[in-house]
């Protein structure tokens, strides 16, 4: 097995771990700080909610740029907010079925977990960023503010859809 490397200047490096399997939703962490992801093709939107898992916050967008660079910035982000876990917006038709977006969602989990073992999730993102838009144009932000932080509003939806989902099982 190769010892691939990603870290931080400031950090010890994270090492290459064996793939580990994904949660299902009411396998995850009922305590602690969840990371949420909108992944996207140019973005990564993030969000994060409290450590009892009650409300999601919006809170930053990644240009993509590599894969190393994306994941090192997740990891940097989970690690500072002493995450639990991460719910991943899996992009589904509406029809309910998996196409490319999905397949990239499913990708970047298993990129992760290449990395770190932690427990990750997937919520159905379908509509999320309509819902966060219209969020948004009730909070009349101007267009040009919308369209940067969308992706993290997305997440936050996701998010919040996804603790609301755990908090009633």
């Amino acid at each position: 097995m190769s010892d691939t490397r990603l870290g931080f200047a400031d950090q010890e490096p994270i090492v290459y771990t064996p793939l580990m399997t994904l949660y299902t939703l009411h396998d995850m962490p009922k305590s602690g700080a969840l990371l949420g992801i909108d992944p996207g093709k140019k973005t990564l939107g993030l969000a994060i909610c409290d450590v009892t898992q009650l409300i999601a916050s919006p809170h930053s967008v990644i240009k993509r740029t590599t894969l190393k660079a994306d994941l090192a910035s997740v990891f940097k982000l989970y690690s500072e907010r002493n995450c639990t876990g991460m719910i991943i917006g899996l992009p589904l038709n509406m029809q309910g079925d998996e196409g490319p977006s999905a397949q990239s969602a499913r990708a970047l989990a298993r990129n992760i977990l290449k990395f770190c073992d932690i427990p990750i999730a997937f919520q159905d993102e379908r509509l999320t960023s309509a819902q966060a838009e219209r969020a948004m144009l009730e909070g009349d932000l101007s267009r040009r503010r919308r369209a940067d932080l969308i992706d993290a509003a997305a997440a936050s939806v996701i998010l919040q859809t996804a603790i609301d989902r755990l908090a009633n099982s």
